[in-house]
């Protein structure tokens, strides 16, 4: 898990401290940018996301084995529509006595850090993980990724260490009209934010098809050149 650098983040059902941040939920079509994000991972952040040094064979087993129908993947994109940010929201197999539980995983490219993604990401996790009925949140990290478990003591989860590896748990309120309007209204944003950088990018290719075209017929901003 790797967020070196992060706002913190809120405690369930209270206000995050930082501006709000579009986070967009991917699918099935979105493999190749989950794993061209993972690849571009410096050793380090890949070593603390994974928890030893995954290859790029082992990054890419994991990208094809992830459940899109089950488990829920979100991602914050910039204005050149590059993953920058990747949460992993997968939700733990029942067993029987225990709460119900999903385990969260969370990646920033060195760029994007210190702006909060990670802390964003894992807000969004819990008001995702809240409204399917999860009690509890998981959270496995190596001791040293202490800004994961930082984001995670915030909110209120209790950190356990042993040795090289941690483990946080939060305790998370049971879903209510709030949650599943917020997720409701923060997912249709999130799209429409999505749709706009498209947009954007596709007129400014445009442009920058006119002028090349212009340039290459020797065309001014006043016409035809003289």
């Amino acid at each position: 898990m790797n967020t070196r650098t992060a706002t913190p983040t809120a405690a369930p059902g209270k206000a995050a401290s930082y501006r709000w941040l579009p986070v967009r939920s991917l699918a099935q079509r979105h493999r190749p940018r989950i794993l061209s994000h993972l690849l571009s991972l410096d050793p380090a952040d890949r070593y603390l996301r994974f928890g030893y040094a995954a290859s790029d064979s082992q990054v890419g087993r994991y990208v094809d084995g992830i459940d899109f129908v089950h488990d829920e993947v979100f991602g914050v994109f910039n204005r050149r529509l590059e993953l920058v940010a990747l949460a992993h929201l997968a939700y733990l197999s029942p067993v029987p006595g225990q709460p119900p539980a999903a385990e969260f995983g969370v990646s920033v490219v060195g760029s994007a850090r210190g702006r909060g993604f990670g802390a964003r990401l894992f807000e969004h996790a819990v008001l995702h993980a809240r409204n399917r009925g999860i009690t509890t949140l998981v959270i496995h990290a190596l001791s040293e990724n202490t800004a994961m478990l930082k984001i995670a003591s915030n909110a209120g989860a209790v950190v356990e260490r042993s040795g090289s590896e941690a483990e946080a748990r939060l305790k998370l309120p049971p879903e209510d009209l709030v949650s599943n309007v917020e997720q409701l209204l923060g997912d249709q944003a999130a799209e429409i934010d999505y749709r706009l950088k498209v947009h954007a990018r596709q007129v400014n290719a445009l442009l920058e098809g006119i002028s090349s075209v212009k340039s290459y017929f020797g065309v001014t901003g006043r016409g035809a050149s003289e």
